[in-house]
């Protein structure tokens, strides 16, 4: 792997504009379970699949039960950045990352220290009443009962996209707009198997480079594909190159 991470710093440095795309495998390793792994969220107790439960429509007719799932499998307010979010924030720092776009939901690529950050499906850190649109943050929620409501008596719903809801238009334009100006994609912690945000990975035409410990249906068109966890991989490209 020592001389995979060498070949991707080179690239890192020739590179004008290098963007990074990553999924739930990133916060894997700060004890966040990813989907589909044993202990992911497809992997559950309850009768109905997440794709049922986390969409608008169970949000709005059956929210303590949506709630429940989502305390139970969403939220974890004690998680910390692993190497890979550390990493990615280094690189920003060193000036060989114009952006990190995300499709997690956690905010431990902020923590880490990333300024430039597209979250794709939104964040639950932000919580909003659904009727006078009040912020509450993580901790508000956290200890209010089951159904968190707002000081106006309705519910407070969490900033992230659910299955039947677009995803936020802001961060759509923003990530479009960084791809398009890159000429590398740094892909990691992804299946690349959730639309429409994998789109952005298979319709990049610059140099890509993947780093997954699982294989993915783009591996074949990378131009390099690193197959360990990737807080390892970032982990050690930090040890050799990132701390001068």
């Amino acid at each position: 792997m020592h001389n995979q991470i060498g070949l991707l710093d080179t690239w890192l440095r020739e590179s004008k504009s290098c963007v990074f795309f990553g999924g739930a495998g990133v916060s894997c390793e700060s004890g966040i379970p990813d989907f589909r792994s044993t202990d992911g969220l497809y992997r559950t107790k309850w009768k109905e699949n997440p794709e049922t439960i986390l969409s608008a429509t169970y949000f709005w007719h059956k929210q303590e039960r949506f709630f429940e799932f989502y305390r139970e499998k969403l939220l974890y307010p004690n998680a910390r950045p692993n190497p890979a979010h550390l990493a990615l924030a280094r690189m920003e720092e060193m000036g060989l990352l114009s952006a990190v776009i995300t499709q997690n939901i956690d905010g431990l690529h902020q923590a880490a220290g990333s300024k430039n950050v597209i979250e794709l499906h939104g964040s639950t850190l932000r919580n909003r009443c659904t009727h006078c649109g009040t912020f509450y943050s993580l901790d508000d929620v956290m200890h209010m009962p089951l159904v968190p409501m707002c000081h106006c008596g309705h519910v407070i719903k969490p900033e992230v996209t659910l299955y039947e809801e677009a995803l936020p238009e802001d961060a759509l334009e923003a990530a479009s707009y960084f791809i398009d100006r890159a000429d590398m994609m740094l892909i990691g912690g992804t299946s690349l198997s959730v639309y429409p945000a994998a789109g952005f990975a298979r319709s990049f035409r610059g140099r890509i480079v993947i780093i997954n410990k699982s294989p993915t249906p783009m591996d074949k068109a990378a131009d390099l594909v690193i197959p360990h966890p990737i807080g390892q991989a970032l982990g050690l490209w930090q040890d050799l190159y990132g701390r001068a």
